[in-house]
């Protein structure tokens, strides 16, 4: 389930009304809660790279490799590689509708598959070069190898021209808590043209505190500043304790 942008915006908009610390446009706080959700989204990657060096529970729901691992799931997908060819070269490019039909945008390549079953080797600039050099290496319908470079897949053996689907991660959708302006002036929500925080919904509170720090900086009050981010960095130890 999602995070509600209204709930969001207007909890914001309450706290700094509440502390008489000015007000937040909607064009403002669209751009601010991108921003957030971007950030929060970048930092799951970091975090479950540190929780793999740490041992994990046992008890179900208190694994944190999972719990990371179940809010960047929001997030991955699969789709079709397109063969191409461009002059000499030729090469898959990335899928920008997945299979289920929706336009993404690309952000960190996962499995590539041949057939649906077999799993692409991944190989470096270097080992792609001479991999063809030995009967023992050089690569089959069987075992296939792939370079990723440029958002580009470069798929030996060269007969291997369809059937290249990728498993990866794509980026949030772009927040927008849609409006228009009542008689009196006023910002009038218009859910038809809202789109939700995509992040999981027990990053409600952090995403609020971040938004509040960025409110602080953009009504330039310091004070709004040193309260959000103190209480994020205190979150953040929490989460690490």
């Amino acid at each position: 389930m999602a995070i509600n942008v209204n709930t969001v915006y207007q909890t914001v908009l309450m706290i700094l009304n509440k502390e008489q610390r000015g007000y937040m446009t909607p064009t403002e706080f669209n751009k601010v809660a991108t921003q957030v959700q971007l950030e929060i989204f970048e930092k799951y990657f970091d975090d479950l790279n540190q929780q793999l060096r740490v041992p994990q529970a046992d008890t179900d729901y208190a694994d944190r490799q999972e719990n990371i691992d179940e809010k960047i799931a929001i997030f991955k997908t699969f789709g079709d590689a397109v063969y191409t060819t461009a002059g000499t070269l030729s090469y898959f490019i990335l899928p920008t509708v997945d299979s289920y039909g929706n336009f993404v945008s690309f952000y960190r390549l996962g499995n590539v598959l041949y057939n649906d079953e077999k799993i692409v080797q991944r190989l470096d600039r270097h080992d792609f070069y001479y991999v063809n050099q030995s009967k023992l290496t050089k690569p089959t319908k069987i075992n296939p190898v792939y370079l990723y470079e440029n958002q580009k897949l470069f798929v030996k053996p060269n007969s291997i021209i369809n059937s290249i689907k990728v498993d990866y991660i794509r980026k949030p959708l772009d927040v927008q808590w849609g409006f228009y302006v009542g008689t009196l002036g006023q910002y009038i929500t218009q859910p038809d043209t809202s789109v939700n925080f995509e992040l999981h919904e027990s990053e409600q509170t952090e995403v609020i505190l971040k938004i509040l720090l960025y409110a602080g900086i953009v009504i330039r009050d310091p004070q709004i500043v040193q309260a959000a981010a103190a209480q994020v960095q205190a979150d953040e130890v929490n989460k690490k304790s």
